[in-house]
């Protein structure tokens, strides 16, 4: 840092020699620390309750159950990405799931064709989403609360406020009761779209202006980058991973609930702000937000083994979700302020 001078601006190898600067182990520490806060809580509740917790069929129930919760995240933090904030992604979620029981339970239609329109739901959502929100400049914010309440109406009137079960047994057999190592295909599916959204965020233009226009709109279009286009692609792939996330959770009981799945906006909020501060810390991420995942539903898992009673799991998401985003708002400011140097 010899060579940064007052009233000076700092040159990128003073950007790198700061960043160096730094010791590489206390780098690394901050990159994984939810991968080993993930193993300090399976330490804690398998010393506390080892004959229930240590089990292969917990943790393959833990792995296969919360697959939904992953897609879904997945889903979230791509308009976060890009600066805009997606709040009707557990709807889409609910209503693809109650479309496919609608359609194939109470219509008769074949399951493949129930899927096809629960996905065009989340295309449809996506796009409903990015018109108000770029066309008449609202804030994406009251947009999606405005679409996700809009959804959960239309939800319940397709299912007169009730559970429909009897789906189609095909999609039971492919998202949960096929295993693989003793877990369900779900969890496969999931980490599949946390692997192809990684190269698609780290690899590819689109990922890259996404990041760009995250981080500064109008810096951005000075510079070429089509934001319009791009906050349009998120939304819409936000959308497809919500329904697609639907569809998961139809086929994890064979049936669908008009109201359960909005009980899963809160964790995935609190597992993609809390990705944000680990594997690329200061960035929302698919594989640090995979991990937060199971982070949080490895700890609810073990205080529920405990007997810990239910209302703890609001506790303890709602506390990860204003913590979570605290330490990511620390760790990006950090990044940022390298980045500008």
């Amino acid at each position: 840092m010899g060579d940064v001078i007052a009233g000076s601006q700092p040159t990128r190898s003073t950007v790198n020699q700061i960043r160096r600067g730094r010791p590489r182990f206390l780098a690394e520490l901050e990159r994984f620390a939810l991968v080993l806060a993930w193993l300090v809580v399976i330490v804690i509740f398998g010393v506390l309750a080892p004959e229930s917790f240590l089990t292969w069929p917990n943790f393959s129930t833990i792995f296969g159950s919360q697959a939904v919760l992953v897609i879904l995240t997945l889903g979230l933090i791509i308009p976060l990405t890009a600066g805009d904030i997606d709040l009707s992604v557990a709807q889409v979620l609910t209503l693809s799931s109650m479309t496919i029981a609608v359609l194939n339970v109470g219509h008769g239609w074949p399951i493949g064709l129930a899927i096809a329109a629960a996905l065009a739901i989340g295309v449809a959502t996506g796009i409903l989403n990015a018109f108000f929100t770029l066309f008449f400049r609202i804030h994406s914010l009251i947009v999606t609360l405005g679409t996700g309440t809009f959804l959960h109406g239309i939800t319940l009137w397709i299912s007169n406020s009730s559970t429909i079960g009897g789906i189609d047994w095909t999609l039971v057999q492919a998202v949960i009761l096929t295993r693989l190592f003793g877990i369900p295909l779900a969890f496969y599916y999931a980490v599949a779209i946390a692997l192809v959204l990684v190269y698609v965020f780290e690899f590819t233009s689109l990922g890259r202006k996404a990041l760009f226009v995250g981080r500064g709109r109008e810096v951005a279009r000075l510079a070429g980058v089509p934001v319009t286009r791009v906050r349009l692609i998120c939304f819409i792939a936000s959308g497809v991973l919500s329904a697609i996330a639907g569809t998961l959770y139809a086929g994890t009981s064979g049936s669908a609930d008009p109201t359960s799945g909005t009980q899963l906006m809160l964790p995935a909020f609190a597992a993609a702000f809390l990705g944000a501060t680990s594997i690329t810390p200061g960035r929302f991420n698919p594989l640090g937000s995979t991990i937060a995942v199971y982070l949080l539903v490895t700890g609810i898992t073990g205080l529920s083994i405990l007997g810990i009673d239910t209302y703890v799991q609001d506790l303890f998401y709602g506390g990860a979700l204003v913590l979570a985003v605290a330490l990511s708002q620390l760790v990006r400011g950090r990044e940022e302020s390298l980045t500008e140097l």
